[in-house]
């Protein structure tokens, strides 16, 4: 337990960055998981929607620095392949 103020507050800090990180997270798993069964239902419309969802909140993600730069473009680049995928199907 830090007894320091500066201590104290630090992890007062450390404790909202956590929370606030792993709210982002979730929600990024949630967005990629309602873009996946768009995909999975072969519904192109809510897909590409869901898609441009998704990639504007996992890139605002990473520029807060919640994910890394490289992470995020691999899921960007992961969900637009299975897009052109179902596309290329239908």
């Amino acid at each position: 337990m830090a007894n320091h103020k500066s201590a104290l507050k630090r992890m007062r800090q450390n404790q909202k960055r956590r929370l606030r990180n792993r709210m982002r997270k979730t929600r990024v798993k949630n967005l990629v998981k309602a873009f996946e069964e768009a995909v999975q239902k072969k519904d192109l419309a809510t897909a590409e929607a869901r898609l441009r969802a998704a990639q504007e909140f996992i890139d605002k993600t990473a520029s807060k620095g919640t994910l890394h730069w490289r992470t995020a473009a691999r899921k960007v680049s992961r969900l637009y392949s299975k897009l052109n995928f179902l596309k290329k199907a239908s």
